[in-house]
């Protein structure tokens, strides 16, 4: 029988990512997010290729796809809203509890959707239903990112924490890959029934995941540093009233550093879809070009990851935002040209690279600006903002900006550009907390006057 000494340390860390209960963890983050991003995936593709049709299509071609892309949008603005309630919680009765009723909310959802008559049975009823549903959509994966990536990092050896936590953002691109498959299979095997009951069927198979989901999640451990936390006999106050009362900084860090990982997924996973398919591309061509693009978002992930362990945080993310810079216009241009094999380039560099860098570190790098007391909070409200702004709206920006004669494409790569930018100065400046400074960096402090800093030796809450 193994020894419990020779798995975890002096601080109740696991000492490998190899022992079983580490790997049971990094398979719940994994697999968690992946069957989360999966329901908010699926959601994103229908809403490129059939919703429009279904739900809005009194509108217009033109203005029901705004529609559609407008109900998309919705869940996206509303992730920070579940960054902040899940994130209070997590933070207040611990990472696990908050991440089953997550799952539990997602799944529901996204059943319920699979089953949603369109307008032409129940009139209005349809799209304001599924607009509500998107928004508790987006509350539920709020919640998830947050938790998913401090369970790994909070049980992870310090030396690994960037590694351990892209699992739970490798479960990204891990749904993405899954949603656009069965879509894409389901398209091919239903054909011209697809787009009137086919898409139902992915979205009903979300049942089946999400009791593999929980099954998985419910046999881990709750984390070292939220034990340690709920030991302390001084009772904690709110955690979001204090990170916007003392790290407001730092959300804002968060949020910046985060923003090109989102408006890369937006234009690149949603807008580019939606303008390939209407240049008449065949959609299981498209989707299975989507496919691998996340799939290389998937590899790139975990090799940068590994590279944060040993470069910094720092390093690999600035290294990240300047690849995008020089590849976002050159990537809308291949997105509008309206052949097939240059979208897929365009979804390769744009979603697999450029995305892929920018995900390894990034888990681990905002968990890192904030003290474990705030963490989920202080986490998931710079990063959930960031994929509100980021993914919510750029495929509504880009719809408005390509219809600008020869300007359109390289004032969106533009936009795109300049955001990026932004971020790697962001990171730049950036400092993680006291507990988590990489060598050579000083450590971040509270912005309230006269507040002294959280240490290793203080862990009193805030």
């Amino acid at each position: 029988m193994t020894n419990n000494n020779d798995v975890v340390d002096s601080d109740g860390l696991q000492t490998s990512l190899r022992t079983p209960e580490m790997r049971r963890i990094l398979a719940s983050s994994f697999v968690g997010s992946a069957i989360e991003f999966y329901d908010f995936i699926l959601y994103a593709t229908a809403s490129s290729i059939v919703f429009a049709q279904l739900f809005f299509a009194g509108l217009g071609p033109g203005l029901s796809l705004f529609a559609s892309f407008s109900t998309l949008a919705a869940g996206y603005l509303a992730r920070p809203l579940g960054g902040v309630i899940f994130g209070h919680f997590g933070d207040k009765v611990g990472r696990k509890k908050a991440l089953i009723v997550s799952m539990i909310m997602m799944g529901t959802v996204t059943v319920i959707i699979g089953l949603m008559p369109p307008t032409a049975s129940i009139g209005m009823i349809a799209p304001i239903s599924l607009f509500i549903l998107r928004i508790i959509q987006g509350v539920a994966v709020g919640g998830e990112w947050g938790g998913a990536a401090l369970m790994a990092l909070e049980h992870a050896p310090k030396k690994r924490r960037g590694l351990a936590a892209a699992f739970a953002n490798a479960g990204g691109p891990a749904g993405a890959i899954l949603a656009t498959l069965v879509l894409s299979l389901t398209a091919t095997l239903t054909g011209d029934g697809f787009a009137t009951w086919g898409w139902r069927l992915p979205f009903l198979l979300s049942a089946v995941l999400i009791v593999v989901g929980l099954v998985i999640r419910l046999k881990v451990s709750e984390t070292p540093a939220f034990q340690q936390l709920e030991s302390e006999s001084e009772e904690r106050k709110v955690p979001l009233l204090t990170v916007f009362a003392r790290f407001k900084k730092q959300v804002l860090i968060a949020l910046l550093a985060t923003m090109t990982i989102y408006v890369s997924q937006g234009l690149t996973t949603v807008w580019g879809v939606s303008v390939a398919v209407a240049a008449g591309e065949d959609k299981s061509e498209v989707l299975k070009w989507k496919a691998l693009g996340a799939l290389i978002t998937l590899i790139v992930t975990f090799v940068v990851a590994r590279l944060s362990d040993r470069l910094g945080r720092k390093r690999t993310l600035i290294g990240a935002h300047i690849v995008a810079v020089v590849l976002a216009v050159p990537i809308v241009l291949l997105i509008v040209s309206g052949e097939i094999h240059q979208y897929a380039l365009a979804i390769i560099l744009g979603n697999g690279i450029v995305q892929g860098m920018c995900y390894g570190p990034i888990a681990a790098y905002v968990s890192e600006l904030f003290p474990p007391q705030v963490r989920y909070s202080g986490a998931s409200a710079g990063y959930q903002l960031a994929a509100a702004l980021g993914a919510g709206l750029s495929p509504m920006i880009a719809s408005a900006l390509i219809l600008i004669p020869g300007t359109g494409p390289y004032l969106i790569g533009g936009v795109w550009a300049v955001i990026a930018v932004i971020g790697a100065i962001a990171v730049f400046k950036s400092r993680p907390f006291a507990e988590d400074s990489e060598p050579g960096e000083p450590e971040s402090e509270p912005e309230t006057e006269g507040a002294p800093a959280t240490t290793k030796t203080q862990r009193t809450a805030v």
